[in-house]
């Protein structure tokens, strides 16, 4: 992994757990659970190849460039990512990385009359490098509770170690939704 000390752009996706449902609660309030936590995080460096931290497994974001207000941060809907970073790194409820660094491909492709969605911009724009289609079905597995079943174990959420192969799968999708998101840019 390339150590992250500083750099002009950095191109970020995530991929997080929490109990709250994102849809019914909001970005805030998602963050806000007590088991809230970021998974995988996938990047690139000044346009350099893709790389994610896997989270779950112990690997470390150096939070310096996150705070880099002269790095600027881009991401699909960048907001989520701001506001779930800004818990990861401590902040308290309120306060945010500054939103001044971040850009937002999802607005600047909204304001082109572009869709509102990663995967079909990608499509429309006939990008080389599309989204993994297994993403909602490695989402639902991994970023959210599961029904207690005997199958399962009667467990109420999937870890890494669970699926392993899927876990491949999901570090493979988080990478790809940043070379998806660089082709936007």
């Amino acid at each position: 992994m390339k150590v992250m000390t500083s750099c002009h752009s950095l191109s970020i996706d995530i991929e997080t757990y929490s109990s709250a449902d994102l849809s019914k609660t909001g970005v805030y309030r998602y963050v806000e659970s007590k088991d809230f936590e970021i998974l995988l995080f996938a990047y690139s460096l000044d346009g350099g190849k893709v790389q994610v931290v896997d989270l779950a497994r112990g690997e470390k974001i150096p939070s310096a460039i996150l705070e880099d207000d002269k790095c600027i941060k881009w991401a699909f809907n960048c907001s989520f990512e701001r506001v779930c970073l800004s818990r990861f790194l401590g902040y308290p409820t309120g306060k945010y990385l500054n939103p001044k660094s971040w850009r937002c491909t999802m607005i600047w492709s909204a304001t082109l009359g572009l869709p509102l969605s990663l995967e079909v911009v990608g499509k429309v724009l006939q990008l080389d490098k599309q989204k993994l289609t297994e993403g909602k079905e490695l989402i639902k597995y991994f970023c959210v509770p599961c029904k207690p079943t005997k199958k399962n174990g009667q467990r109420t959420r999937n870890y890494y170690y669970h699926d392993s192969i899927k876990w491949d799968l999901f570090k493979e999708y988080n990478i790809r939704d940043v070379e998806v998101e660089i082709g936007i840019q």
